[in-house]
């Protein structure tokens, strides 16, 4: 099975609701198991979150995000475009407090990705843009 969806929206995290939604679509058939569907979302969310206001915080709001997930056999794979600046999620990742001594509101998104995901990265694309790329197996 290979089923690829994507989608566009602004830089505006009122579209929350819609970006989950259109993610539904991947889980058809429903995965059997819900924590790793409910991993899937939170990773889609923690990315869509950090890409609209962190990377595009100083881009106007129409700035688009462009979403991609596919489900494979063994895999769900979500990229996401940004448009803003470089950023190094290695280093990013070994400055936060691991997650049990983070008791701050904001910050742990990486974190959560991190922890999450059996794949993560953060890279530069050909088209001077920048993918962010979560895979998780299930």
């Amino acid at each position: 099975m290979n089923h690829k969806i994507c989608l566009i929206v602004n830089s505006d995290l009122t579209t929350s609701p819609q970006v989950l939604s259109w993610f539904e679509e991947i889980n058809q058939p429903p995965m059997e198991d819900k924590k790793i569907w409910w991993q899937c979302q939170t990773l889609l969310l923690e990315g869509f979150t950090n890409i609209a206001e962190h990377s595009h915080k100083h881009l106007p709001i129409e700035t688009p995000i462009e979403l991609e997930a596919i489900r494979l056999d063994e895999a769900i794979e979500i990229r996401i475009w940004s448009l803003g600046e470089a950023f190094d999620l290695e280093q990013a990742l070994q400055e936060i407090d691991e997650l049990e001594d983070n008791y701050q509101e904001r910050g742990r998104g990486l974190k959560i990705m991190s922890a999450i995901a059996d794949k993560l990265s953060y890279e530069k694309t050909l088209d001077n843009r920048y993918c962010l790329f979560m895979s998780k197996l299930y």
